[in-house]
């Protein structure tokens, strides 16, 4: 069966430093220049305690509760930097959290009908508090270490607060999505 549009030239209509704007047929879509790709990490500690940050998001207008992340290779001289090294680094960076143990979960696709960005999820374990976290320049990261069994209840508060909450916490939903709660 044809897909319409897949074999049409694809052209950049806008290209900034983190930002490329695309055409391909009657397709318009974002993605990242340089192959520049994602890793979000999924930390959990010893306690069934996960990390999370928060942090302004300006295309939202607002605060977005999120899994820390941080992308690959974005900084000269990384071009070919390693996902999981890219996921050792920014969960420090963000969280103050060193993880002993960093594992690939798979590629993942942010929003396959518009962005063709895509993530490393990458799952740590063995946690130590290194640092203060809280992202470098401006970021202003909130860290939040929040126990398992009440992620509902945090989540829902955050959204009641005026908190964008990502798609990725649905990773810590689902499973009581699935089941009915």
């Amino acid at each position: 069966m044809p897909v319409p549009d897949h074999d049409a030239d694809e052209r950049i209509v806008w290209q900034g430093d983190y930002i490329t704007a695309k055409t391909r047929g009657r397709w318009e879509y974002v993605g990242r220049p340089r192959n520049i790709r994602a890793a979000v990490i999924l930390a959990v500690d010893d306690d069934d305690h996960v990390l999370l940050v928060e942090q302004y998001r300006v295309p939202l207008g607002q605060y977005c509760l999120e899994l820390p992340a941080g992308l690959i290779g974005d900084e000269d001289g990384l071009g070919d930097e390693d996902p999981l090294a890219a996921a050792g680094r920014e969960l420090e960076e963000e969280t103050g959290y060193r993880a002993a143990v960093l594992e690939d979960l798979g590629c993942f696709w942010s929003s396959p009908g518009m962005v063709s960005e895509s993530f490393t999820l990458v799952r740590a374990r063995d946690l130590a508090k290194v640092g203060a976290g809280g992202g470098v320049g401006e970021e202003n990261i909130t860290v939040h270490r929040v126990p398992l069994a009440v992620i509902r209840s945090f989540i829902d508060a955050k959204r009641a607060d005026g908190c964008g909450i990502d798609v990725r916490m649905l990773l810590l939903l689902g499973q009581n999505i699935l089941a009915g709660e």
